[in-house]
């Protein structure tokens, strides 16, 4: 089995507010077996978003509220960006972009048709529904993007880290608008419907 030496990091404690900073500390051995469990979550992520890129139109065209059809197309450009970010990833790696299935995405993907197919046109409970299934997407996302930056910075693979928290900060703020959109009108008109 392959090691690897890398530097073990503590955090610094800083001005409340701002972000920790890392400092090197001493080295610690780990092995191949972690890189390989990243690469694995980054097969998995790049199923994921790949998944996503052909899920989102059917999202956006069954939404009714302006602003949640604008907020999916707008994450939709974004989810085409985490992709390439990904690719990105692969070659910082050394690793051929290979995609693998990720079940809990697929999983949440038909949640979403069926909710799709569960509610009828045109209805603030359909977009309810769409927003729900959007941030259990996100949810998930910010889950692996998270563990995934954490697992890079441990193998002090930096610009893969960076890659992936500027995905995360994405993530984070897709969730904010869809809450934003679900609280500002849509869960109130879906509460005065039939």
């Amino acid at each position: 089995m392959k090691h690897l030496t890398l530097k073990k990091y503590t955090m610094k404690k800083q001005d409340s507010g701002s972000k920790p900073k890392l400092s090197a500390k001493a080295t610690v051995v780990a092995s191949s077996a972690l890189k390989e469990l990243f690469t694995d979550g980054i097969r998995d992520l790049y199923w994921a978003e790949n998944h996503l890129v052909k899920n989102l139109p059917k999202m956006i065209s069954s939404a009714t509220a302006p602003a949640l059809k604008g907020a999916i197309e707008s994450h939709l450009t974004e989810t085409t960006g985490h992709v390439t970010r990904l690719e990105q990833v692969f070659d910082l790696l050394g690793e051929k972009a290979i995609a693998k299935k990720c079940d809990a995405m697929e999983g949440l993907g038909k949640e979403g048709e069926s909710i799709i197919e569960e509610t009828q046109a045109g209805t603030a409970t359909r977009d309810v529904g769409i927003i729900l299934a959007c941030q259990k997407v996100e949810h998930y996302e910010i889950a692996s993007y998270n563990g995934l930056f954490q697992l890079a910075t441990t193998l002090g693979l930096t610009e893969i880290a960076d890659l992936l928290e500027q995905t995360l900060a994405e993530e984070k703020l897709a969730d904010i608008k869809l809450t934003d959109i679900a609280e500002s009108e849509i869960n109130y008109k879906a509460a005065e419907e039939a």
